[in-house]
């Protein structure tokens, strides 16, 4: 679900790729003055305690979803791409798009830079919302879905879900496609999205004949 204006999702691209993230030099670490002849060394150089695990805050578990929405795959998948499409300043129903989501689940950003290598990122439901809340805020985003291909079996589904991306719906031409591999899971009561993991295409790599629309 998108970076510089990337896709899905692909919002979360509208900043989190542009910066690989292993770019960041170490700092070197400060080197330990000797106290002053009589003075006791700072406590505050001491290591600090570690967080106790009753004082760590877990994320809040997702909210109910609507039935409706977590029906199916298709409407699972109808859900995810109506709840982060809208016009620019419009707020998106975040709720809604957390309550599609299987706890602990991830989305992963996938984006080459200016000189071909690959980067990767993982947010969780929470993270891609406070990414692409800003961009939502300034930009028209649509995403649809043009072809699908997926397998199943027991209780667990992988979707190739061919994208498309517009700052508005009528416009003619993408901006972005590519495609949202999305990994679902049934627990005998509704569907859930357990992981998006998706790329955009690009001039080195295009979609090929069997993940586009069928022609007429």
């Amino acid at each position: 679900m998108a970076l510089s204006p990337k896709c899905f999702l692909s919002l979360i691209l509208a900043g989190i790729l542009a910066a690989p993230l292993a770019a960041q030099e170490p700092k070197p670490a400060p080197q330990a003055q000797s106290p002053a002849q009589g003075q006791a060394p700072v406590a505050a150089a001491a290591p600090a305690p570690a967080a106790s695990p009753a004082t760590a805050q877990a994320p809040a578990p997702p909210p109910p979803a609507n039935p409706a929405d977590v029906a199916t795959p298709d409407t699972i998948l109808a859900a995810l791409y109506d709840v982060i499409s809208g016009p620019a300043g419009h707020p998106r129903d975040w709720n809604r798009f957390r309550s599609l989501f299987l706890e602990g689940a991830r989305l992963v950003a996938t984006s080459e830079d200016k000189d071909g290598k690959l980067h990767t990122r993982v947010v969780s439901p929470d993270g891609y919302v406070a990414m692409a809340g800003p961009y939502f805020d300034k930009v028209g985003f649509y995403e649809r879905e043009s072809a699908r291909t997926s397998e199943a079996w027991a209780n667990i589904q992988q979707v190739f879900s061919t994208y498309e991306s517009r700052h508005d719906p009528k416009d003619p031409t993408p901006f972005e496609r590519g495609i949202n591999s999305i990994q679902l899971l049934n627990d005998g009561t509704r569907w859930f999205v357990v992981t998006i993991f998706w790329q955009e295409e690009s001039k080195d790599n295009l979609l090929p004949a069997k993940y586009l629309p069928a022609k007429p």
